[in-house]
């Protein structure tokens, strides 16, 4: 099996050499080069193509939103992108995803190199991913397993509900996503009107970037869209985003449906989880609710989504066609959880459906 040939595009050194070390340390991963800035990795790229590309944001001669676009354009190949973790960054970095990256790597200011040393699971991980997805549908292997992988048992303590609430007024769309999911949500998100029911979203994304993120998809939606804060009210032409690096939790008051942003665990390796979210909306809504998963890496999300469906939520699956990578709606129709799978394109009009539905 050949190993994927990454191209490290930073205008650090210290980054440059640290993320090789890293990434040649994995037995499938080889990094054939690295460029200081856009225009010489282009030299380089042009005499012996790479498989996935890690990519810095801000660089001197040509910034990295400028050169992903020119990439996705001409030579469409999967890039990681590797930026710091500020505000600022996280901005910027809302605008690579947007213009085609399918993963981010976070790195701070200070402590740089022991930090990246200490993440190597999460690089290895992120340009595994990245080898996997299918950039060329995108709009305009496994995971490195080294911590015990928890279940949303470890988030959702307590019994269950014998039953959920079946007269509301209220509905609820749940959604996980993950690789590719920042593109595949600004599709479904800006084709829905203001009368859809309130949506509750789980995006696999880092601590500082899911507040830019829904700031972003807020400018460009007819809903709202925005970061979700503990206590928040699920209604109707509104959208909640778990905040990255901690999961969200559905819950109920009489008819009114509200969210809790709890600290936890990771949950098949994620925090946010979708299989926390899901399972919590298979325990308060049940059959008031409809569960959505799309693209990404891994299985998490398919043990909530059989879950929703056996407590008589409608459960719905993104198609392999249209998918970044067919692994999380893969293994949610493997174990039993989805209805029924369409495409990327076709998934805005399924909720409006479900919502004008009785």
């Amino acid at each position: 099996m050949k190993p994927i040939r990454v191209m490290i595009v930073d205008d650090s050194a210290t980054v440059r050499q640290v993320l090789a070390a890293v990434l040649n340390a994995a037995h499938d991963i080889e990094v054939i080069g690295s460029a200081p800035d856009p225009l010489f990795a282009l030299e380089k790229m042009n005499r012996d193509w790479p498989d996935v590309v890690v990519l810095d944001v801000e660089m001197p001669r040509m910034d990295g939103i400028t050169f992903l676009k020119k990439l996705m354009a001409q030579r469409p190949t999967p890039v990681v992108i590797c930026s710091t973790l500020t505000e600022k960054g996280a901005e910027t970095t809302m605008q690579a995803l947007s213009a085609g990256a399918v993963a981010i790597v976070t790195k701070p200011r200070i402590g740089l190199k022991q930090f990246l040393v200490d993440s190597a699971e999460d690089v290895v991980g992120a340009v595994r991913a990245a080898a996997q997805a299918n950039v060329r549908r995108l709009p305009a292997g496994p995971a490195l397993a080294v911590k015990p992988k928890l279940t949303a048992d470890a988030i959702l303590s307590g019994p269950a509900p014998t039953q959920a609430m079946h007269e509301t007024t209220d509905k609820v769309v749940a959604v996980g996503t993950s690789t590719g999911g920042t593109q595949a949500l600004e599709v479904m998100l800006s084709a829905l009107a203001r009368t859809v029911p309130g949506l509750v979203i789980v995006q696999h994304m880092p601590e500082k970037f899911t507040a830019a993120f829904a700031d972003r998809l807020n400018g460009i939606c007819q809903i709202e869209v925005r970061e979700a804060k503990h206590g928040d009210r699920v209604i109707p032409g509104r959208a909640l985003i778990a905040p990255g690096g901690r999961h969200m939790l559905l819950k109920r008051s009489g008819a009114q449906y509200h969210v809790d942003v709890v600290d936890g665990p990771a949950v098949n390796r994620h925090r946010p989880s979708v299989d926390v979210l899901f399972r919590s909306v298979a325990r308060c809504a049940g059959g008031n609710a409809l569960g959505v998963i799309m693209t990404g890496m891994g299985d998490d999300g398919a043990r909530g989504m059989k879950e929703m469906r056996d407590a008589g939520a409608a459960t719905l699956a993104q198609d392999e066609a249209s998918c970044v990578v067919y692994g999380m709606p893969k293994e949610a129709v493997k174990f039993g959880g989805v209805q029924k799978s369409v495409p990327l394109a076709a998934i805005a009009q399924e909720i409006a459906r479900y919502g004008g539905g009785r």
